[in-house]
Order: structure tokens, then C-alpha cells, then sequence
């Protein structure tokens, strides 16, 4: 499901004017991490994929929809979202509700909501907690159990806001394996981020914003070598980026296999 923005402006009722004539496409199955320093405009620009938000001006269309002719609870059925904070989407009483929530509101069988369910519930480990209230569990799992309750909506499109802040190795490698199974069944995933070693592991297109505009987007590898560019994000390449251009790599490496195979020529 393409994603198709066009010279999209956005202004607060403050007057903050958040988003500044920003165009792209985003092909169905593309994997896209959005970072730059807080303020940027990232997570303005992905709240008008699901109509949380309008444009003042310019178009969003999410496959041959128009976000402005469509509610929120219309889009939810072709954009998941899971916000930053879990504590801001989670309500209710045990995990297995909560998951279950969006599938059975979304007019599924019972037989394809159950399916639904339980492929989230065993995706994001959370089988064995279906009876946990969600407040009882740490901070780390409360996050799954809101990445659980979206992706159990089978959208089309799925956006996380900072998935890895706050999570220790362990989930950030359970996120990062969730993405590779959205990306392997042909999903669109997007992420907003500040983890750039995770953005560099995880993803083939960066989108780097400053000041609500675009300053660079293209493949990982191009966008992550442009050291000083991206400093005007306040955003420092991955460690092993920059640990290449040190030694005179003369391609740009953003992770470790690429890092080798450099090393080895």
C-alpha cells in the first residue's frame, strides 16, 4: 500500500509551524527509519498517516485513500501505530484483551481474529502472560504488549515511535525480530528513532528531518556516510560507521557484517 505525501504543511494552533512543504513516497513493503533531533517534525509527519492529525495544507493519501476523507478509527484499518509510551494505548485488564481488542473491533471473523491474536501474542513472547494485567508488568513489556495489540490488527502499514527507548538488549532484539517478520510478509513498516545503531541494523531507507523539512533520503548506507549533514540533526553516524571512516574504508558501512567485509579487503 503506497504512501504518497505532497507538499504537506503543518502549524499547530500555538502557531509552531511543525512541517514545511515536505514531499515523499514510501513504496508498500518499504522498510523507512525517520530520525532527527526532538522538534524535528518526525512524529508530526506520522500522525498524519492514520489522520491523528490533518495538514494545513498539501495531501497524505495512504493507498488510494485521501486521510482527509477518512476518520481515524477508518485508517486504524490500514495504519497501526504504537506509540512511544505504551501507558498512553494499553486499558485494558489482562494482556489477551488487550491484544484482542483491535482485530475483534476491526470486524474480523472470529476464526481470523483468534489467528490474528495468537500469531501477535507468540510474535512479541507474550503467550505465557495472556492472564497479566498489563500494568503488573515492567516498562519492557508493556511495550511488546502495545506492539502485540497493533500488529494483531494485520495493517498494512505499521509505525513505531521510538521503539528501543527504555528497552534493555533483550527487547530491542525481540523488536528488531518482529520487523524482520513485518518486512518478510511484505508489511511497510516505519520507524521513528533515535537509536542509530538500530536504525543501521534494521533498515534499508533513512529519512533524516530537521525543523519540520527533509535534508536527506535515501538508502542507509548513502544517508549515515553524510557525517555533516547529519550533525545538523544532531545525529552521530553508527559506531561503526564512523570507526570505518577512521580507518579509510572507502565504502560506508553501517553494521557489523559490512564492517567485515570491508576490514577483509
Amino acid at each position: 500500500m503506497r504512501i504518497e505525501i505532497r507538499d504537506l504543511n503543518f502549524t499547530y494552533p500555538t502557531g509552531v509551524e511543525a512541517l514545511r512543504g515536505i514531499s515523499l513516497t514510501i513504496e508498500s513493503g518499504e522498510q523507512v527509519a525517520i530520525v532527527g533531533q526532538n522538534g524535528a517534525g518526525k512524529t508530526t509527519l506520522v500522525k498524519h498517516l492514520n489522520g491523528l492529525l490533518q495538514p494545513t495544507s498539501g495531501t497524505v493519501h495512504v493507498g488510494d485513500w485521501n486521510t482527509k476523507e477518512h476518520s481515524v478509527a477508518k485508517m486504524a484499518r490500514r495504519v497501526g501505530y504504537v506509540f512511544q509510551n505504551p501507558d498512553e494505548q494499553l486499558f485494558s485488564k489482562n494482556v489477551g484483551t488487550e491484544v484482542a481488542f483491535g482485530p475483534r473491533n476491526l470486524g474480523m471473523s472470529a476464526e481470523q481474529a483468534e489467528r490474528q491474536i495468537k500469531d501477535a501474542l507468540t510474535m512479541a513472547e507474550l503467550s505465557d502472560k495472556t492472564e497479566t494485567n498489563p500494568y503488573d508488568l515492567s516498562p519492557t513489556w508493556r511495550k511488546m504488549v502495545a506492539l502485540a495489540s497493533v500488529i494483531a490488527m494485520d495493517t498494512n502499514i505499521v509505525i513505531f515511535d521510538e521503539p528501543t527507548t527504555g528497552q534493555d538488549a533483550a527487547s530491542s532484539a525481540r523488536i528488531a525480530n518482529v520487523i524482520k517478520v513485518l518486512r518478510e510478509r511484505g508489511k511497510t513498516v516505519i520507524t521513528i528513532t533515535h537509536d542509530i545503531d538500530f536504525c543501521a541494523e534494521n533498515f534499508e531507507r533513512v529519512i533524516a528531518m530537521s525543523q519540520g523539512q527533509i535534508l536527506l533520503d535515501g538508502k542507509a548506507n548513502d544517508v549515515l556516510g553524510q557525517d555533516e549533514i547529519l550533525a545538523t540533526t544532531y545525529v552521530d553516524p553508527p559506531q561503526l560507521t564512523r570507526l570505518g571512516k577512521k580507518l579509510g574504508f572507502k565504502q560506508t558501512v553501517r553494521n557489523e557484517e559490512e564492517f567485515l567485509g570491508e576490514l577483509k579487503k
